[in-house]
Formats: structure tokens, sequence, C-alpha cells
């Protein structure tokens, strides 16, 4: 049986994609074996009415390797 952990990032890219890969990339520093991402939440900053940066609120699925 293999046991699923679940760890919330909030990551920022210029696309969706970016900021996706980018919350993957970070986690993966101290996580490994990482199974799945599921956006919750997505945003546009917006500066002088133009949208600079998007920021996406990820849940990062991962299997923990127990004995």
């Amino acid at each position: 049986m293999s046991i699923v952990k679940i760890i919330e990032v909030i990551s920022e890219g210029n696309t969706i994609d970016a900021a996706l890969k980018a919350a993957v990339e970070e986690a993966s520093k101290t996580v490994q074996d990482i199974k799945q991402v599921n956006i919750n939440h997505i945003e546009g900053i917006v500066e002088n009415n133009k949208i600079t940066k998007i920021r996406v609120n990820a849940k990062i699925s991962f299997v923990v390797k127990h004995d």
C-alpha cells in the first residue's frame, strides 16, 4: 500500500503553465516522487490595468516512502 501526502503551495509566473511548473520545480527541491498537481485557485496580478503575473494555489501530491 502506498501513502500519499499533499502539500499546498503558492507560485507565480507569467502564465498559468509557468506558475504551475515553478510550483513543482520548487517543491521537488525537498519532496521526492511527486505524482500530481491540482490547481485550487488562479489569480491575475494587475498593475496599470494589465495582468503582470499569474498566481496559482496548488496542491502537490507525492508518495511517502515507508518500510
